[in-house]
């Protein structure tokens, strides 16, 4: 049995990583941490959000198994997460041109 995850419409797993993966702030989160461990202060510099959008989104990326908090480092991207961001990010490329076609 697949578990629902909270905060998805459907619980099924891909739609979950969709859902999160579609919020404009989840992937500037995302997009921040693709190449070292980042610290919560250097990660609200860097995307301009409110400390409670970041806890937020934080929150639910550790919950799907896509971000890990290490105390020394910071907040770094799991194996999974650098996967689904190398898949995601030519969709949201080409989402982003086609929506602003309209």
């Amino acid at each position: 049995m697949v578990k629902r995850v909270r905060g998805s419409r459907t619980g099924r797993p891909i739609m979950v990583l969709l859902d999160l993966l579609g919020r404009r702030w989840t992937l500037r989160i995302v997009w921040e941490l693709r190449e070292e461990p980042r610290r919560f202060r250097e990660l609200q510099d860097a995307i301009g959000a409110s400390p409670t959008i970041i806890n937020t989104r934080l929150a639910e990326l550790r919950e799907a198994k896509l971000v890990l908090l290490d105390e020394a480092a910071g907040y770094r991207l799991t194996t999974l997460g650098e996967e689904l961001l190398r898949l995601f990010l030519p969709l949201h490329v080409w989402s982003e041109k086609w929506a602003k076609a309209i």
